[in-house]
């Protein structure tokens, strides 16, 4: 008897400006900390049109020229679920930002005051790898008893 598996996409989108990248200060739910605008694909838009929505709903910027950073993904094997997050940067954007940003206030901070901020541990692992010459993948498989990471695999290609 074969399950379906449950496919949920999803972006990530880094703003860079010199030394500093763009990031939101969330503080509400359980997802508190220090992330890159992004969120939800939409059917039927494309990946990267999603990130370019999100962004500007997030923040008010209109951004332009994403370059695919990366593949983040957990795998649910319970579950049947499988969530896959595509990560871009851009240092392409023109706009104002938004006063009262709903996904928590957009802030520039330097990158390298930026590892030392609240941060989930999911950005906190990719967030490096945003500024290296190469693409990463990482899966991280779910553990459904526990409800927490698992098994971790990141590959650079």
């Amino acid at each position: 008897m074969s399950h379906s598996v449950n496919y949920k996409l999803w972006t990530v989108c880094m703003i860079q400006k010199e030394n500093k990248v763009l990031l939101l200060d969330r503080q509400h739910d359980n997802f508190k900390g220090f992330i890159p605008p992004g969120g939800k694909v939409e059917f039927p838009e494309s990946i990267v049109e999603s990130a370019i929505r999100e962004v500007k709903e997030e923040t008010g910027l209109e951004v332009s020229n994403l370059i695919f950073k990366g593949l983040y993904e957990y795998v649910n094997p319970v579950a049947m679920d499988r969530y896959m997050i595509f990560n871009y940067i851009t240092k392409d954007f023109k706009g104002e930002l938004l006063e009262d940003a709903p996904e928590g206030k957009a802030v520039w901070v330097d990158i390298e005051e930026a590892y030392s901020l609240p941060m989930q541990e999911s950005i906190r692992r990719r967030f490096p790898l945003f500024f290296e010459d190469r693409t990463f993948e990482i899966q991280v498989e779910w553990n459904h008893e526990e409800n927490k990471e698992g098994k971790v695999t990141i590959k650079n290609t």
